[in-house]
């Protein structure tokens, strides 16, 4: 039986009231809506919240059956440059794993799914990972601005200990052109909406659908769940009624607390809805863009035995409210700022040392001495333990996944940050092991010694000079994550 054996989502911890945009820019457009959007930090992008979701999604499971890496997005950083490889690094993933960006359509993430699936049915891969993400720019003052969120969906496929087994899919490819960017747009362009609406969305959903039922001679009915994407939750609405659904099979859209995750979006609903499933219950979901995938999962048994994420409801949960409409634009870059003179300095990065130390930067390794079990960061040939002192004894030890306590931190104002002020912490790690790192995503006045923290891949800073996005590990303290 092939089929997601594990799932888990992120959701940027800041949220943004639709009210708030519409305050800012609405004497020029009247933009905004109801609820809030997600928006992620400064120094997160389409990686970051991928790497989230895999954390989430692989918890504690073991990482070294996955001979596969799929990664969905259309707001990957890097052109020329495998994203994948990136995350695939981060996840501690094993070196001799096939990995692949799926992008240039908000329907990659099914696509990805599909994809693994494939992988896992033909033995190409013992089991495979899914992660859609995206961090979709609206221009100020459009429709997109509010409407767009950011998040991101991970899934590991396998044949073994399946949580909801995967029976079929049916797929359209249609040229259709709604929304679109090429090389020199930072933000997308849209084809008149109404037309979009009725001439793709309204008859692309039914049409993909009804060939999923039609090829496995169901009826909609049939379905526990039935996950689509929707430019709005009026829109929605119409669809339900449009296929002939029950109120009860309709999934939470996500509108109104975090928005429109494009590659993301239908993959989240479905974490979302697996999140409350039951034994038995028939899922569908449905994706849309340049075409249609729509994909039939049966939930089984295992589903109870599946705690350790988060997913989408534990990190709705989780949150902070952006107040300031000019400080989203400065975080997305669309608003210049003066850094000053610490913040015109960027270290020259040398890609023959990080390339060096990828385990020690990418994965977050240190070291533990196989003589007396002390570990450390980052990497050394002799041990700490001033009692043990052994040379060359050490074995890879990975602190990623390690809690953490804070015996010292400052707040620097002094500091350039696009979110003032930086802060630092020394942590000491659970079961051993030191170092220094930065803090994101807190609040400096109720930061505190002795308080619990996990990891988080974030951007250290970009070289603009070599156009390379340097990453690293931050504090997040645990009441945030």
């Amino acid at each position: 039986m092939i089929g997601i054996k594990s799932f888990g989502a992120y959701i940027p911890r800041y949220r943004m009231n639709r009210k708030v945009i519409a305050q800012a820019i609405g004497w020029f457009s009247p933009v905004g809506g109801k609820g809030e959007r997600a928006v992620a930090n400064f120094d997160e992008d389409a990686i970051t919240m991928a790497v989230a979701a895999g954390m989430d999604c692989l918890g504690d499971l073991d990482n070294s059956h996955i001979d596969a890496l799929y990664l969905a997005s259309t707001t990957l950083p890097y052109k020329e440059r495998q994203n994948a490889g990136i995350v695939s690094a981060a996840l501690a993933l094993k070196d001799d794993v096939h990995t692949a960006d799926v992008t240039s359509s908000v329907k990659s993430g099914t696509a990805a799914l599909i994809a693994a699936f494939n992988a896992v049915k033909a033995q190409n891969a013992q089991e495979a990972m899914v992660a859609a993400t995206d961090m979709r720019l609206g221009k100020p003052a459009s429709p997109e601005e509010s409407a767009f969120g950011d998040g991101a969906a991970a899934f590991l496929v396998s044949d073994k200990d399946v949580v909801a087994s995967f029976e079929g899919s049916y797929s359209l490819s249609y040229d259709f052109v709604d929304i679109r960017r090429d090389e020199k747009d930072r933000f997308g362009k849209t084809w008149e909406p109404r037309w979009v609406r009725d001439e793709g969305y309204f008859k692309m959903i039914p049409e993909v659908i009804s060939g999923l039922l039609k090829k496995y001679n169901l009826d909609i009915k049939d379905f526990s769940k039935v996950i689509y994407p929707c430019p709005n939750s009026r829109d929605a609405a119409a669809m339900a009624k449009k296929l002939g659904m029950d109120p009860s099979q309709i999934t939470d859209d996500l509108q109104t607390v975090v928005g429109n995750t494009g590659s993301a979006y239908a993959l989240m609903m479905f974490v979302n809805a697996l999140q409350e499933a039951k034994p038995g219950d028939k899922i569908l979901v449905a994706s849309f863009g340049n075409g249609c995938d729509a994909l039939y999962f049966q939930v089984t048994d295992k589903i109870k035995q599946l705690k350790h994420i988060k997913g989408v409801k534990g990190y709705l949960n989780i949150r902070a409210d952006l107040t300031n409409y000019i400080q989203y634009l400065v975080f997305r870059d669309i608003l210049p700022v003066e850094t000053g003179i610490r913040g015109e300095h960027v270290p020259p990065t040398q890609l023959s040392q990080t390339w060096r130390l990828r385990d020690t930067i990418m994965g977050l390794y240190g070291c533990k001495c196989q003589k007396c079990g002390t570990p450390q960061y980052p990497v050394s040939r002799v041990c700490v333990n001033p009692d043990c002192e052994a040379v060359d004894q050490m074995e890879l030890y990975r602190f990623a996944n390690r809690k953490g306590t804070v015996i010292s931190y400052t707040s620097d104002n002094l500091a350039f940050t696009p979110n003032p002020p930086q802060s630092y912490c020394i942590i000491d790690f659970e079961g051993g092991g030191r170092n220094q790192f930065d803090f994101t995503d807190c609040n400096p006045s109720q930061l505190s010694v002795g308080m619990s923290v996990t990891m988080t891949f974030r951007r250290k800073y970009y070289d603009a000079n070599r156009s390379i996005y340097f990453y690293y590990w931050k504090a997040v303290p645990a009441v945030e994550a």
